[in-house]
């Protein structure tokens, strides 16, 4: 329903344990079974009592996490991909943006359960300072935009601070309507 990039928890001594315990392990792991994998590796992690467990692994970016990881990339992520796919990603430096990114995502009323589709949307053009990714929407035969599935929308902001990323992005989110469209409020409050 929403991520904030990066979380404010993970500081220089949480990826260090980050790295010891999950990522070289698994990277290690990947050379003991002699496989050549190229390509992402998501790790959905947990923090309890300052140590960081894997919630999941997979392989391709997790939704919403893409939406407020990617906008921070400065590095062109097709030169990665490329030298992702040549085995020569070492060689590329990867740039971030410092700047704090939060994604909100609106919803389908009923999500995740059972939601009904073809809902026009409006209010797109009273989106300000926001990226808008579209996840769930099609044209209509008219040409509306409408609901084309759960996750329809994700609204992403920049800021000098996750909370004020939030708040651009929930900002946002209320100028955008469709008939029974939620998202969450709580973005980013636990951390």
């Amino acid at each position: 329903m929403g991520s904030v990039s990066h979380p404010p928890f993970v500081d220089v001594a949480m990826m260090q344990k980050v790295e010891e315990r999950i990522i070289r392990p698994t990277i290690q792991g990947l050379q003991q079974q002699s496989i050549d994998y190229r390509g992402i590796i998501f790790f959905g992690l947990i923090s309890v009592d300052d140590d960081p467990f894997v919630i999941e692994y997979n392989c391709r970016m997790g939704d919403p996490e893409t939406q407020s990881v990617f906008p921070r990339l400065k590095t062109d992520l097709v030169e990665l991909c490329r030298a992702t796919a040549k085995g020569e990603v070492a060689n590329v430096e990867v740039e971030l943006d410092e700047r704090a990114v939060a994604s909100v995502i609106l919803v389908s009323g009923g999500y995740p359960g059972s939601y009904e589709k073809g809902k026009v949307i409006t209010g797109l053009d009273q989106v300000e300072g926001s990226l808008v990714f579209h996840a769930g929407t099609k044209f209509g035969a008219d040409g509306a935009l409408l609901t084309n599935g759960g996750r329809v929308l994700a609204i992403t902001s920049y800021a000098d601070t996750f909370q004020k990323a939030v708040a651009q992005s929930l900002t946002n989110a209320e100028k955008v309507q469709f008939e029974g469209a939620y998202f969450r409020r709580d973005i980013g409050f636990d951390l």
